[in-house]
């Protein structure tokens, strides 16, 4: 009877999904980053000014929050 051991993993970290994710948020902050004109936003009754990346940032992390919410929930 022999007893089959399982071989290491090296680049467990490292999978497909992840490197994908990686590149996928890099392109999002260059995006971001590059709209750094000022622009009005409204929220119902309010108008701010404020700049472009930074509405953008913000519209990120609230998705990223939600995302984890939702993946966290199953």
């Amino acid at each position: 009877m022999t007893t089959r051991t399982r071989a290491p993993r090296t680049n467990e970290f490292f999978t497909p999904g992840r490197i994908i994710m990686l590149v996928v948020a890099v392109v999002t902050l260059i995006f971001i980053f590059g709209n750094t004109r000022q622009t009005k936003i409204r929220l119902l009754i309010p108008e701010v000014t404020m700049p472009l990346w930074l509405a953008l940032l913000f519209t990120l992390l609230i998705g990223a929050a939600c995302g984890f919410y939702a993946a966290r929930r199953r």
